[in-house]
């Protein structure tokens, strides 16, 4: 049982009925209020937020106000205002109502001011849909998004005309294409092969007079290039968003960041708006850099750059540059190839920082906002994006797995920022078949890889043209055909009435995982802060998490930022405070011992200082990132043979050997248990330390199961106690069976697949039990108690050494519920696409079964109450119950002799009912809701019907599991 700081809870039979006991465990520090109260009543601000999509500024402004109110009175934080509207077959007349115009920005004027009233945070997009793009330009303007195409030919011997036209042909709104260079290259091998192999000593540029070309090459197959630089008149998704037409902005270019903080200043900032900005105090965001082109992502001056970014001309290296639909064609050796591009990339790279993300980042703060962005699509540092941006985010349906995230985390923790957001929930072929089950386990692994804040997606505005029932919803059909994305949450589901306990789970465990500072274990240097790869570290995947370590990852580009300090043998100490740094061979080139100059030095650095590092391989061939410029390798290798040779620095052969190295330089992990799935976040506040354990998933595919075990958890306090933090019901209790070992403290946790658990080690007081026989050891308002389903007299070692033997009697035995009354709430189409009736179905269940095996409800969605009664007879003093309710498909809530419980962890359908069960008979109800997609499949067949019915329903085996409760006397 647990048992909240100040809640004073009826603990029922289990120790007499109608008993009422109060008790409060030491207060678990944080800013504010005490913890534990805020823990019990989280306010909005670390609330999950909602994905809102519009249909433009088609919308009616009571309905906007309505659905604010229905997110708030939800539980929700805030929303984020997006033009989303993929489903929608038709032109919704942008002139009149599309992104920027008058009805679009009454609507969110409409939306902030009902958002200031309820509470709410409203964040709004930099520009209709994604990527980020204004209708004040057209493809050629200097701000438009650009491209570098190339046009080819094979010469052996002489070559007249014109330069080679663009492999890729020009858009229709393109009207200009300007030629950057013309250059020849003898191919080494085949010109017809799949990459074409070029000799990088052969580059030449080639005249051109007017217009023409006129030359001969020398013996051999050349190649003769033509580069030409043109806008690619790429527009948002889904468009059209406005009229004129919006273009997509250069997003490396500071012309293309202007035009957008032009556009926003002439017409999306009224003077109402901009005001209430300030009072709501959102986010702008940015969705993630889908800049799509099918030749190479260029900007003006992007020569220029580069060569006074990476100290030498791009000019010659362009043949292995250039891309045709994301592939290279052709390419020097390897080596040189990969080097070059790494170069293009990082430059690229620090453009998007400098020209686009802190200017839209210090105009958003010039507004009383933060920025909030997806740094990734693209090969560019979003490891040092995560430092700079205000809230970074990731995406739960890009990211392949847990370490996308913490690439992210890691830049988060170093640029001292708070959040890691999390595009939350999306699943292709999901919409109107997603269950909370999913989006608990979903996220319950997400937050361990680092995120703490969840935009769910999402929720959708009632009504667009030629929506069917339910209404509108931005993916769903997608496309005009297939069921689409997950999901349309909102009043048109049937969960939606349980939602407020999820969004309570969801504001705790987000509350926790933003008190006081990040610790992580170990810290991997990676060559290259990409994520959304799926590539992360292998050793700490396979052998690492499984034990209990916590890694994250660094790149050059946070490793001169002010928290990139050592003391105490910790980098970072006032952030993540990694224990040591492992230094490994770039993932993303086959493992190459490759660094820059500068990440050498400060590694070097950190070792001085006291950092801890284990290098993997034998350095001696090391060599630059990118294309070496003279004497940098010499240099290196000198940084290299340095590291290696300071006392706090191991070398091994390989990953295998990381374990081993760590413990000869006496570095331990703050969680430790034998392998299992369950990972952990560790925080500290003042004394106090947080863990979060979740049985989690490192990838969405991997199958995973329950998990029974002992953890052992640091304490800052070697006094410190457990306390167990329920983000479902808000209450707080101190563990009563645990044992410590130094600085450790040992705790038994069972999971479920993707279900959670939180614990503070806080300061504490009174005896606790270190071991004992009994099935269950409670502390029950600071008394200790065994709980036990059998008969049986239980040995109890206490932490004073004493043992306690405990006598329990027989419990009545488990009781099967087999027989209920069935209401059905059937949610069917009414007269209009956002109607919905619900007539009510009554049956008679002698045995629980789904729906669909249940004659009538075959193809019903909606909301069932299961109501059955039990006679328990004299019902002891002492004896208590679970209610095992077995599978359930999706919500639920119970009901217990007509009281409400408190809510119950959908992962977990086992509820204690003890306080609640009276002597004689005993009335239970379990109220079910589900998705929408069994119905769907028949009222609209010509997109739902390849969904497969889904198994509605209390299924049950449901059982009541008696057991009795005695005191552990110590005297």
């Amino acid at each position: 049982m647990t048992v909240s700081r100040r809640t004073v809870l009826t603990i029922g039979a289990a120790l007499g009925v109608g008993a009422t006991l109060s008790w409060a465990p030491p207060a678990l520090a944080a800013s504010g209020k005490p913890f534990a109260k805020q823990f019990a009543k989280p306010d909005a601000s670390t609330a999950a937020k909602f994905r809102w999509w519009w249909p433009h500024g088609l919308v009616d402004l009571g309905e906007i106000a309505r659905e604010v109110d229905q997110i708030a009175d939800a539980g929700f934080g805030g929303v984020e205002i997006q033009d989303v509207h993929h489903s929608v077959q038709t032109v919704l007349d942008p002139e009149h109502h599309g992104w920027g115009t008058p009805a679009w920005l009454a609507a969110v004027e409409t939306a902030l001011r009902r958002a200031k009233a309820r509470g709410l945070t409203v964040d709004l997009a930099m520009g209709p849909c994604w990527p980020t793009a204004v209708p004040t330009i057209t493809p050629d303007d200097v701000a438009a998004s650009k491209e570098l195409a190339h046009g080819v030919v094979t010469v052996t011997g002489g070559y007249s005309g014109p330069p080679p036209a663009a492999l890729v042909p020009a858009e229709p709104a393109v009207g200009k294409q300007d030629l950057i260079a013309v250059q020849a290259a003898l191919v080494v091998g085949s010109p017809t092969a799949a990459t074409v192999v070029l000799d990088p000593a052969s580059v030449r540029t080639v005249d051109v007079h007017n217009g023409q070309i006129d030359w001969t090459a020398p013996e051999g197959t050349w190649m003769l290039f033509a580069y030409w630089a043109r806008g690619s008149a790429q527009q948002p998704e889904a468009g059209p968003h406005t009229a004129p037409l919006a273009y997509v902005v250069d997003h490396f270019g500071a012309a293309g960041t202007k035009a957008v903080l032009d556009e926003w200043n002439s017409t999306i900032l009224t003077r109402a708006i901009r005001g209430l900005l300030k009072d709501v105090g959102g986010d702008l965001f940015e969705d993630s850099l889908e800049i799509e082109t099918d030749a190479t992502i260029w900007t003006p001056d992007f020569l220029t750059e580069f060569r006074r970014r990476a100290g030498y001309d791009l000019l010659p290296y362009l043949p292995v540059v250039v891309q045709r639909k994301g592939k290279y064609l052709f390419a020097f050796d390897s080596d040189t190839s990969n080097h070059v591009r790494d170069d293009y990339n990082q430059v690229l790279s620090d453009l998007y920082h400098e020209n686009h993300l802190l200017p839209i980042r210090d105009f958003a703060h010039r507004l009383g906002m933060t920025l909030r962005g997806q740094p990734y699509g693209l090969q560019t540092d979003a490891l040092r994006s995560a430092a700079l941006l205000d809230v970074p985010e990731s995406e739960s349906l890009g990211f392949k797995n847990l370490d996308d995230y913490r690439v992210l985390a890691s830049g988060r923790d170093m640029g001292g920022r708070r959040l890691l957001s999390c595009e939350s929930a999306a699943y292709a072929n999901g919409a109107y078949n997603t269950t909370w089950d999913k989006v608990l386990q979903t996220m319950g692994s997400v937050f361990a890889g680092g995120v703490n804040q969840a935009v769910l997606h999402g929720f959708a505005y009632a009504m667009a043209p030629g929506a069917e029932w339910p209404g509108f919803a931005a993916f769903s059909p997608y496309n005009g055909n297939g069921i689409g994305y997950a999901e349309a949450w909102g009043p048109r589901q049937p969960t939606w009435g349980h939602v407020p306990d999820i969004a309570g789970w969801f504001a705790r465990t987000q509350l926790v995982l933003r008190t006081g500072r990040p610790q992580v274990d170990l810290a991997f240097l990676r060559q290259k802060g990409w994520t959304s790869t799926g590539i992360g570290a292998p050793w700490a995947t396979n052998d690492g998490i499984p034990a209990g370590w916590t890694h994250g990852f660094l790149s050059e580009g946070v490793l001169d930022l002010p928290s990139a300090v050592v003391r105490r043998g910790r980098l970072a100490p006032d952030g993540p405070a990694y224990k040591a740094m492992i230094l490994g061979g770039d993932q993303f080139h086959g493992s190459e011992h490759t660094l820059s100059v500068h990440a050498a030095q400060r590694l070097l650095d950190f070792a001085r200082a006291g950092l801890p590092t284990v290098v993997i391989g034998t350095w001696t061939d090391v060599h630059a990132e990118g294309i070496a410029q003279p004497g940098e390798n010499d240099r290196l290798r000198s940084l290299v043979t340095a590291l290696v040779a300071l006392p706090s620095v191991r070398v091994v052969p390989d990953a295998t050997g990381i374990p081993a190295a760590l413990a000869s330089l006496g570095v331990t992990r703050d969680v430790e248990h034998d392998p299992s799935t369950v990972m952990s976040v560790h925080r500290i506040d003042g004394d106090t330390d947080y863990y979060y354990l979740c049985n989690a998933r490192h990838a969405e595919n991997r199958k995973i199961t329950a998990v029974t075990q002992d953890v052992w958890l640091t304490a800052q306090d070697r006094n410190a106690q457990p306390f167990v933090l329920d983000a479902w019901t808000g209450e707080t209790s101190r563990w009563g069976l645990f044992s410590r070992s130094g600085d450790k403290i040992r705790v038994s946790v069972s999971l479920n697949p993707g279900q959670s658990v939180i614990v503070g080690l806080a300061a504490g007081r009174g005896p606790h039990a270190v071991s004992s026989d009994a099935p269950e050891v409670r502390d029950h308002d600071g008394k200790l108690v065994v709980r036990a389903s059998a008969a049986g007299t239980y040995s109890t070692t206490l932490s004073t050494g004493r043992v306690v033997r405990t006598s329990v009697a027989a419990p009545p035995a488990p009781i099967a519920l087999s027989t209920w009354d069935l209401e059905v709430e059937d949610w069917q189409p009414g007269a209009t696409p956002t109607s919905t009736l619900k007539p009510k179905r009554r049956f008679s269940l002698s045995a629980l079964a789904a729906w669909p095996s249940i004659p009538g409800l075959e193809d019903v969605s909606g909301v069932g109450r299961y109501r059955t009664t039990v006679d328990l007879g004299r019902w002891d003093r002492g004896l208590g119950a679970y209610l095992e309710l077995g599978e359930v498909f999706d919500t639920y809530r119970v009901w217990v002799n007509g009281a409400a419980l408190p809510p119950c962890d959908v992962l977990d359908p086992v509820v204690d009912v003890g306080p609640w069960l009276e002597p004689g008979r005993n009335s239970i109800e379990v109220e079910v809701a589900t998705t929408l997609n069994n119905r769907l499949r028949v009222s609209r067949p010509a997109v739902f019907a390849i969904a497969a019915r889904q198994a509605y329903g209390l299924v049950g085996p449901v059982r009541l599991l008696p057991y009795r409760q005695e005191e552990i006397r110590r005297r």
